[in-house]
């Protein structure tokens, strides 16, 4: 079974805790320590990002935090060799988050092929039209036995979050707000009836809320409306103020989400 969908069907009432971070940043040789300390500190799967030069859906610290890592030398064929590298050692579901500029500039059977082989459970790829995932994408990561993680926001209509849920297989990133990556301080009322109206929708696959979750508060209200929670900005930044060293920066962020 894919790790993916593994964790999922045997999580029971425990809320899942997913952490972003991008690739080659703040070190060009730390992926492979990011992740297995992550891993040891009980996080539940780990989103990787692929730096690209455009990351359109992303605010500023994902945006400087892939200049850099691209600065520092990090391309997709070096990722793949570091998770390679690493691939024995990880338990945990890795999940590539990448535009999809670079990934067809590789090759989407290629990608799809190299992702499975160092060890790659599914991918989300922002920019990636839906259609364009049914004809291209789906049927090559189906060949790998990848899970392509759609996004939905509160403006994606009922009928679409449906056609989502038919048609992908792992999880459904709720993206909390329309509005780019970053930390925020609370969710509002209207965030919060949007989390309600997806909850009511009873869909098949299992949620889990990302966008803005940087405290006590934004994850709580996460995890009350989906399987759990995802962070990226609030880590990036932990991650670099700490110069690389996961373990300070999981210890800053852990006081951070108990307050």
């Amino acid at each position: 079974m894919n790790k993916i969908n593994q964790i999922f069907a045997t999580r029971g009432d425990k809320k899942l805790l997913s952490l972003y971070f991008c690739a080659g940043c703040p070190t060009l040789d730390g992926t492979g320590d990011v992740i297995k300390t992550m891993q040891r500190r009980g996080i539940d799967f780990i989103e990787v990002g692929i730096p690209f030069s455009d990351p359109l859906a992303d605010g500023p610290v994902i945006q400087t935090a892939a200049t850099r890592a691209l600065k520092n030398g990090m391309s997709v064929q070096l990722l793949f060799e570091q998770l390679k590298a690493i691939k024995d050692d990880v338990q945990i579901p890795l999940i590539l988050m990448g535009y999809l500029n670079p990934i067809l500039h590789y090759g989407i059977d290629r990608f799809c092929q190299a992702a499975a082989d160092a060890g790659v459970s599914g991918m989300i790829i922002p920019d990636l039209p839906f259609d364009d995932y049914l004809s291209t994408v789906k049927p090559a990561a189906d060949r790998y036995d990848l899970r392509v993680i759609m996004l939905i926001t509160p403006e994606t209509s009922d009928e679409r979050i449906r056609f989502i849920d038919q048609h992908t297989d792992g999880f459904i990133y709720m993206v909390s707000s329309a509005a780019i990556t970053g930390a925020q301080q609370s969710f509002d009322e209207q965030k919060q009836e949007y989390f309600r109206r997806i909850d009511q929708m009873q869909l098949r696959n299992p949620r889990m809320i990302g966008f803005g979750i940087s405290n006590a508060q934004t994850l709580k209200a996460a995890q009350d409306n989906a399987a759990g929670a995802i962070i990226g900005s609030k880590f990036v930044t932990l991650l670099d103020e700490a110069g690389g060293n996961a373990d300070q920066a999981l210890d800053r962020l852990f006081d951070a989400l108990a307050h």
